[in-house]
């Protein structure tokens, strides 16, 4: 019987752009497009929140955000939510942490493996930090001294090295592998030769970078890039060289793990994915993830490559998201799939990219942290992404609409053009309508009364929709009806006839 074995490797604020396998720029990244040779490319992949915790709740839960309680930075799950690990190890699968974990409520987690991970196996980054001497801590954390540190002292060697030692000991059982790296990220720390690999290769930004947000622009977009705008390009390029040191190094060790996956477990499922992009000074200064459903700030890699059964070398256009990572890890490991998990299994296009699959992907945000009230503070959105269009609904701002075709850049903001009014009602209906499904604690009538939604309703103290916390079967019960306590027959609002 085939082992069931799955490796997911996870990089954080990586781009799409920032795999030469995408857009085949020279950003040196010959490991990564090697796998994607290999497997399916997702060319319009998208995180569930472009915010680290955020994202990574819904790749760990297969829930969303708002559901998990994850939503935000600072912020932990809620502690009626299983995580991926609970649901895979009741099976006999044993289920391995290594790198960054960023789930339990701090910046650098608090080194304790939780419910489902082994914990003799469990590394985060707080066990990291604690490994090193205090005077070598403030180094690893400080760009002064990328290039001037040993390979050996950086996250994603240790990351690597433990991997590496797992797999030699465990390659003949069952298991969950997730390795989660914390380059590219900033401090962009990388050794040598990859510290200085692109100090003298000719950079440019995105030509979008160069133009300035207009008044159809959500205004705190144009306040963000004012804010950095001095920046460009000069500051900004300087960072992206950092940057793609990093993304080399990163792809270095991506590519020693490659080798003893393909010596000892090649018939494994291997996931690539990356938590969330980065903007670059885009639209004149923007800078880092936030508020924003831009592309280069929601799109996110993803390479899934399992021999024998993933063609090799396919490029999948359309939409999926990290919610639907989850299910497709149960559905290969042949584990039931929560009726709580918002997601779908993407098993059957893995086996035949022409097969079904939904036609959108759905994008929260709701602020960056709790610590601090940086980013905006809380500036909610909830976006719909098909594979022409984007629609993103800023609760406090100017509402967006974009066509990803003729507009890939999506500098043009159509929101108010009567040629696109169809299109864009019928987004807004997905949103409202997957708010409404997943029971999203902050819907109400200002997402429905928008001032170019000429026909929505009228506000009203109740707007429908009034249905108990489904149950997860294996680990929470259902609730209990409130107005008899007896059980409930299913999720069922008589009013609407809405489960």
């Amino acid at each position: 019987m085939a082992k069931r074995q799955v490796i997911m490797i996870t990089a954080d604020t990586q781009r799409r752009d920032m795999l030469g396998c995408y857009f085949g720029d020279d950003v040196r990244t010959p490991n990564l497009d090697r796998l994607a040779a290999g497997g399916i490319l997702f060319e319009r992949a998208y995180c569930a929140d472009p915010v680290c915790t955020p994202a990574r709740s819904a790749i760990y839960t297969g829930t969303y955000p708002h559901t998990n309680g994850a939503w935000s930075n600072g912020q932990a799950m809620g502690a009626n939510i299983a995580n991926i690990a609970q649901r895979v190890s009741r099976h006999g699968i044993h289920c391995v942490h290594i790198g960054k974990w960023h789930l339990d409520g701090g910046s650098y987690g608090y080194g304790v493996a939780p419910a489902g991970w082994d914990p003799e196996w469990w590394f985060d980054n707080r066990n990291y930090i604690e490994g090193l001497s205090e005077s070598e801590r403030p180094k690893l954390r400080s760009t002064a001294h990328i290039g001037k540190v040993d390979a050996a002292q950086c996250f994603a060697h240790q990351n690597t090295e433990r991997a590496l030692t797992f797999l030699d000991q465990n390659s003949d059982e069952d298991f969950l592998l997730v390795v989660e790296h914390e380059e590219p990220h900033h401090p962009w720390m990388a050794p040598e030769p990859f510290a200085s690999m692109f100090d003298d290769v000719e950079l440019t930004l995105d030509d979008d970078a160069y133009w300035e947000p207009d008044e159809t622009k959500p205004e705190l977009h144009r306040a963000w890039a004012k804010n950095y705008h001095a920046q460009v390009p000069d500051a900004f390029l300087s960072t992206k060289r950092r940057f793609l040191a990093c993304n080399a190094y990163l792809d270095h060790e991506i590519g020693r793990l490659m080798a003893r996956i393909d010596a000892c477990c090649p018939d494994a499922l291997v996931i690539y994915t990356a938590d969330h992009g980065f903007s670059m000074g885009n639209r004149g200064g923007m800078y880092d993830k936030g508020p924003a459903s831009y592309e280069e700030i929601t799109g996110i890699p993803l390479v899934i490559r399992r021999n024998g059964m993933v063609p090799a070398g396919v490029r999948y256009p359309g939409p999926v998201s990290h919610i639907d990572l989850a299910p497709t890890i149960l559905d290969y490991m042949d584990c039931e799939i929560s009726p709580v998990l918002a997601g779908q299994s993407m098993l059957p296009i893995l086996k035949n990219p022409a097969a079904d699959f939904k036609p959108e992907a759905f994008i929260e945000y709701g602020r960056f942290t709790t610590p601090h009230d940086g980013f905006g503070g809380f500036q909610p959105y909830r976006a719909c992404v098909t594979e022409q269009y984007k629609l993103c609904i800023n609760l406090l701002d100017t509402d967006e609409l974009y066509d990803l075709k003729a507009d890939p850049a999506e500098l043009t903001n159509l929101i108010e053009s009567p040629e696109h009014a169809t299109i864009r009602d019928d987004l807004h209906d997905r949103i409202i309508a997957w708010m409404n499904e997943t029971r999203d604690p902050f819907r109400g009538y200002h997402w429905e009364r928008r001032p170019w939604r000429t026909d929505a309703r009228p506000v009203a103290y109740h707007i429908g929709c009034k249905r108990e916390t489904p149950g997860d079967p294996g680990f929470f019960p259902p609730a209990l009806n409130y107005s008899t306590g007896l059980p409930m027959e299913g999720s069922f609002d008589q009013k609407t006839g809405i489960r």
